[in-house]
């Protein structure tokens, strides 16, 4: 697969970039940090300049967390909660305080979550669900992914031809980050 995605980057260039970073984000298995990286390394050898790569990945990802925002829109708020506590047996008071606490911190939970593998797509959902001002969710959301695109350029760029090294630390950083929510949450439970 990854082969596949070199190939198609080496062969259209930006198209490729924004094509797959926006799939990329709806789909989140697709790899962007090999997919950014290489772009990254491809600057250093190619006709692509990093500024560039950093703008249509940024815009790649804001394409893709739209799609999602608006797949959380739709979904029927008062049925999520009744499949939530009916369904899946969540405490009903836990359901209502964890939207008040997205509604609250919901600015900077799409910024932080925009730097963390998986959950950059993923909280583009509850932004939706719970309605965030699109605004708000549009200006968090590229901000968000133009520091994490640069991150990962400029990262391919000193890597250079080992910018396949990335994805090594990124699963470090990824076990790191789920490791601390875990944490959070258990101790979200325990006070409960």
């Amino acid at each position: 697969m990854l082969t596949s995605f070199i190939e198609f980057i080496n062969l259209y260039g930006y198209k490729a970039i924004l094509v797959l970073i926006t799939l990329e984000n709806i789909f989140p298995p697709i790899p962007c940090e090999l997919i950014l990286t290489f772009s990254g390394f491809l600057t250093t050898i190619s006709n692509l300049d990093p500024p560039g790569v950093i703008i249509v990945a940024t815009l790649g990802s804001y394409l893709g967390a739209v799609i999602l925002y608006f797949c959380g829109y739709l979904i029927d708020y008062n049925r999520l909660i009744s499949f939530l506590t009916n369904k899946l047996h969540f405490n009903n008071d836990s359901v209502y305080r964890s939207i008040n606490w997205f509604d609250k911190y919901g600015k900077i939970i799409v910024f932080l979550g925009r730097l963390i593998p998986i959950i950059r797509s993923l909280i583009s959902i509850p932004a939706g669900i719970t309605k965030m001002n699109f605004f708000n969710f549009s200006i968090y959301t590229i901000i968000g992914s133009l520091i994490w695109n640069a991150v990962l350029v400029y990262f391919g760029i000193f890597l250079g031809d080992n910018w396949q090294l990335i994805s090594f630390y990124l699963q470090r950083y990824s076990i790191i980050i789920v490791f601390i929510l875990i944490i959070i949450f258990i101790v979200k439970k325990v006070r409960t």
